[in-house]
């Protein structure tokens, strides 16, 4: 969601002259789009700050976007003097403001509707992989996560105005198109004459669209995964057969105190279903070890479900409490050496899940979405359809965005392949 922010941010400043730069000391703006998810990315937002505020031009307009800004608030005109600008995530679309005015100090932070989609204006051009928000904030209030506070309950875009963007995506060069959300599988939008759309609606509409080759979605929900969006995955071939459904836990006793779904074998479940109609279909998670009161056997069940259900990718952290949630301040906190060790036995399983996959590649043949050229300026990073990059060894100018590669190595981070003529 960050990316498609700082898409928006910047087509919306190239309508008023500017042109980005990857300098700071040339820069005269200076916008950090920020995540609060975790301590540790708040922290760094701030380190950041310290550092930009030695090597910008005095002159230079500095501020701060998204979910930290949210977070902190007034209180980050103090930490940070020189900050212009604190503008909430759904805010961003006043920093023209601060252009026009830029002796004041602007702070918005209010959690308001859906209006910053109506003031900010249509992408004039489109990246290969275009990011469509279809809501904004969540409903579901895990007792961990700080989004119900810093984005706000949880709105679905008007159906309309979601296709009107993928449309815009698709006649401005975007092949593949990511719908993004919280919640995102718990779309839902009545309009005027009372019908209802939903995620798969989205998605049946999408696959319309020629220019359109490959659809996914994320970040999703369990209990959300209804049937009907279960079934997209066995008829809409452009839907890519991958699908990130966090966990977060295997203890039903833990799953609880997080105020997520803890009725394993119903998780199980969707799994089952989404193969069934799907064979070829891989699932990555998100997980969080050391929650307050984990135990040694709560700890043992999620290294069973990661056995069992193989993910392919997963995201892991070590729990991280957050201002605002109610597990910041629940008892029997778990030490950072007891998260730490268990991270590390949880990472060391999950790398052992990736490496099987990516070495079972080997040998397929898989049509790749290109990205573009790697850091050593000599060879090709493309993305499968479950989302590995795939190093092709030689550049091409001219290549079409779309290749089928033969899949010829593997390891646990990426795949080498080479483009079949």
């Amino acid at each position: 969601m960050n990316v498609y922010d700082g898409q928006r941010i910047t087509n919306m400043l190239e309508k008023f002259g500017m042109i980005q730069t990857d300098n700071v000391a040339d820069a005269d703006l200076i916008i950090l789009n920020t995540c609060a998810v975790r301590a540790k990315a708040t922290d760094k937002v701030y380190s950041a700050l310290g550092r930009i505020r030695r090597t910008k031009k005095k002159s230079a307009l500095l501020g701060i976007v998204g979910c930290v800004a949210r977070e902190s608030g007034a209180d980050a005109f103090k930490r940070i003097p020189e900050l212009n600008f604190v503008l909430g995530p759904q805010s961003y679309h006043k920093i023209p403001d601060i252009i026009k005015n830029p002796d004041a100090k602007l702070l918005n932070i209010d959690l308001g509707g859906l209006e910053k989609f109506d003031e900010l204006p249509q992408m004039t051009k489109s990246p290969t992989v275009a990011y469509i928000p279809i809501q904004e904030g969540c409903n579901h209030c895990c007792t961990y996560c700080i989004v119900p506070y810093t984005r706000g309950r949880e709105l679905s875009r008007p159906y309309n105005d979601v296709i009107k963007d993928m449309i815009n995506a698709a006649n401005n060069g975007a092949i593949e198109i990511c719908f993004l959300g919280q919640n995102v599988n718990g779309y839902k939008y009545t309009d005027s004459d009372g019908k209802l759309y939903k995620l798969s609606d989205l998605i049946r509409e999408t696959a319309k669209r020629p220019e359109i080759h490959r659809i996914r979605f994320t970040s999703s929900y369990p209990t959300e995964m209804s049937d009907d969006l279960i079934d997209m995955f066995g008829t809409e071939p452009k839907l890519l057969p991958f699908l990130n459904m966090p966990i977060q836990s295997g203890s039903p006793r833990i799953l609880k105190k997080m105020n997520r779904p803890d009725d394993i074998n119903a998780y199980k479940t969707i799994v089952h279903k989404l193969k069934s109609v799907r064979p070829d279909i891989q699932i990555s998670s998100d997980f969080i070890v050391g929650f307050p009161d984990e135990t040694d056997d709560d700890f043992e069940q999620t290294l069973n479900i990661a056995r069992e259900i193989k993910y392919i990718n997963s995201y892991s952290f070590k729990y991280s409490p957050r201002p605002h949630t109610a597990a910041a301040i629940m008892p029997n906190q778990i030490s950072e050496q007891i998260k730490s060790v268990r991270l590390y036995k949880l990472d060391s399983l999950l790398n052992e899940n990736q490496r099987e996959f990516n070495m079972s590649c080997i040998g397929r043949e898989m049509i790749c979405l290109y990205e573009g050229i790697d850091k050593t300026g000599n060879n090709m990073v493309f993305r499968t359809p479950y989302m590995q990059p795939c190093i092709v060894q030689g550049t091409d100018d001219k290549i079409s965005p779309l290749q089928k590669i033969k899949i010829t190595d593997a390891n646990k981070a990426s795949l080498r392949g080479e483009i079949i003529k």
